[in-house]
Order: structure tokens, then sequence, then C-alpha cells
């Protein structure tokens, strides 16, 4: 059978830009090696609020990303999000010292409170902290499955991609375009520009009848009490090569820092989440066309700094290296990536995967 676009990889950037080809028509089909939002997808809080700091590409492309997002999911997937708000506290003094400071570049409407202000709230915290009204939480694995509950699904562990006569196979399966949202398992294809690494999470959900109802974020994340369950969460072990059993003494741990903040005298653990997201080499997402670096390396003094136009595999795309804001950035950028593959609109240049590959030619001399 023969798909206008292949989508390899069902987290969420896979399961978004599956779903803005299939609003333009497109005939898709989503593969993964095990089901849908199995990996770090599956294992996110998907707590979604804005970026906080000075301007700068990466922090107005992910506020950028959370009004398209929050907009997009209250309208399509209501009973998925939460918007409980999200108090975003510092990590230490100096990173406290900086609050007020940022405030001016806050692109979200937004409350500083005081730690008095604060523990009205639930919460036991040191410094002042800004409250983000329009974040929240969404159920992560249920909004995987409903951007892609009307896409073809094959469960395929992909070795290998093929092309014939401008045509794409992936085992039994054909495509005019392939688009790699593998997470941290990057190697498909020559991509070493990009830097891909992996960043080892875990999450547990315990049942608890404490009133919570707004969340936190720091170095832990808690969520607002939703029906009984407070998810704990947390991203913190870096460039992790291979996937890790869940193991449950990684929620008691997230429960005993949990303890510091609020009352967790209740708390009864129910199930254990882990998995791997991926970032970039500067932590920025990529998304767009894939360079042919075995074409590239062809040309003449490019070790030696020259640069040349770049050659690109056609037709093979990328979204990729979300990081830990994965359920922010993917719907936006999936429907960008869907508008440059169906409608030829240019990317955005502040994901576009080409500006890692310069820095890296220079690197790899």
């Amino acid at each position: 059978m023969l798909y206008d676009t292949i989508v390899v990889g069902a987290g969420i950037a896979g399961c978004s830009v599956a779903y803005f080809l299939k609003q333009k028509d497109q005939k898709v089909l989503l593969i993964d090696k095990a089901e849908i939002a199995s990996g770090g997808s599956g294992a996110a809080g998907a707590f979604l609020s804005p970026k906080i700091g000075v301007s700068s590409p990466l922090k107005d492309l992910t506020d950028e990303a959370f009004a398209f997002t929050i907009d997009f999911y209250e309208k399509n997937f209501p009973h998925y999000y939460h918007k409980t708000g999200v108090i975003r506290v510092p990590k230490d003094e100096i990173d406290a010292s900086k609050t007020s400071k940022y405030s001016k570049f806050h692109n979200a409407k937004y409350e500083e409170l005081t730690p008095s202000k604060i523990s009205q709230y639930g919460f036991n915290v040191r410094y002042n902290s800004t409250l983000f009204f329009d974040g929240g939480t969404c159920d992560a694995k249920e909004i995987c499955t409903q951007l892609t509950k009307d896409i073809d699904f094959l469960c395929l562990n992909v070795g290998n991609i093929t092309k014939i006569d401008d045509i794409w196979i992936v085992g039994d399966v054909r495509a005019k375009n392939i688009i790699l949202s593998t997470g941290f398992e990057n190697n498909l294809f020559d991509m070493r520009y990009m830097g891909i690494k992996g960043t080892w999470g875990n999450r547990g959900d315990f049942s608890s009848q404490l009133s919570l109802d707004v969340s936190m974020h720091e170095s832990l994340s808690i969520s607002a009490n939703m029906g009984g369950v407070i998810k704990l969460g947390a991203t913190h072990e870096l460039e992790v090569m291979d996937k890790k059993p869940c193991d449950d003494s990684k929620s008691y741990e997230l429960l005993e820092k949990a303890s510091n903040i609020i009352d967790t005298s209740d708390f009864k653990l129910i199930k254990t989440y882990c998995g791997m997201r991926s970032g970039s080499r500067d932590f920025a997402p990529v998304v767009g066309k894939v360079i042919d670096v075995k074409r590239m390396f062809e040309y003449p003094y490019i070790l030696d700094g020259r640069k040349y136009p770049i050659l690109y595999h056609e037709n093979l795309f990328i979204l990729n290296g979300l990081g830990a804001r994965g359920f922010v950035l993917a719907p936006y950028l999936g429907n960008e990536l869907a508008n440059l593959i169906v409608e030829k609109k240019p990317m955005d240049k502040r994901a576009d995967s080409d500006r890692l590959f310069w820095n890296w030619v220079r690197k790899v001399k």
C-alpha cells in the first residue's frame, strides 16, 4: 500500500504531525515498535507552562507554542487537558533573584506570589514564584491516543528504510514522505550533526485526598489533584544510553522530595512510569528536512570551513529533540512541519535543524 507519509515514532511528536497531516487529507501511517506513547511521552507528567527567562529564539518559540497548544488542546481534547495553573518555583537563591527581572519577558498571563501566598495553595516553598494561569497538565497517553484515533497504525521495529524510484520503503509499506520522530534512538540515517541524546525521566501517580487545585514545578513537578490522583514527576538523568526498568523506588524518591513541599501523609503509590526524552545538541527542537551528510562530505574543502549549498535527502523529514516540553512544542511544530510537507511553507527557522550542521562539521575536523 502506498501512503502519502509514514511517521516513524508514536510519541507526542509523531502523533502530533500525523494528526495535522491527516487534517490536510494526507493518507498517513504511524509506525512504532511498541504502542502509542510507549516511551518517554507515555511516562511524561505532561506539565504545560511558558519558558522563563530573557527573550531568546528558544523562549519566544516555546511561548508561541504554548499559546497555540493550549488553544488546540482546549478546543479538540478538553477532557484530557486540565488548566490548573502552574506555579513555577525558583530552584535556588540565584534563580530566585531573577524572578522579577524575568517578569517583563513573560508573554502569558501571570502573577508573582510570595511564599506566604503560595502556602494558601498547599505548597511550602522558600522563594517568590510565578503562577501562570493558563498552565496545567494533560493526560499524556490519552492525548496521543486521541490524536491518532483515525490514523493507520503499524507495530514494527524499523531496522532500515530504503528508497526505490522516489518511493520510501519501510517493511512491506511504501510512502512518498518519511518523518522521523524516533526520540533518542536517532540512528536510521546519519544525523550525528543534530546531537540527539536521551534524558531519563520518572513519574509516580499517587492516590490522595490532599486538596491541591494548582500544579507546581521546580526540579520536581507536582500536579493538582485530579480525581483523587496527584502526579509527581522529574526528568533528571542526562545522556542515558539505554532504557531502564521502571522501578517503584524512583517514585518513592520523588515522594520523599515532595514531602518537603506538600503534605504527603496519605499518599499511596498507584503506578510508576519511566521513559527517555530526547534533546538536541543545543537543547532546541529539530524540525524540517534531513541533510544528506554523505553527499555533503563529497564537497571539496568542506572540512576546511568552506560552506556550500545544503543537500537534503529528498522527502525525508524530522520532528525530534523536544526535551521535557514535548507536550507544549509538538502540536505547534507538528503543524509547522505539515505545512512544509503539504503546502511547501518555510519552516520556523528557530527549530530548523540546519542550524546545527556547520558547527558540527567544524568539530568533525
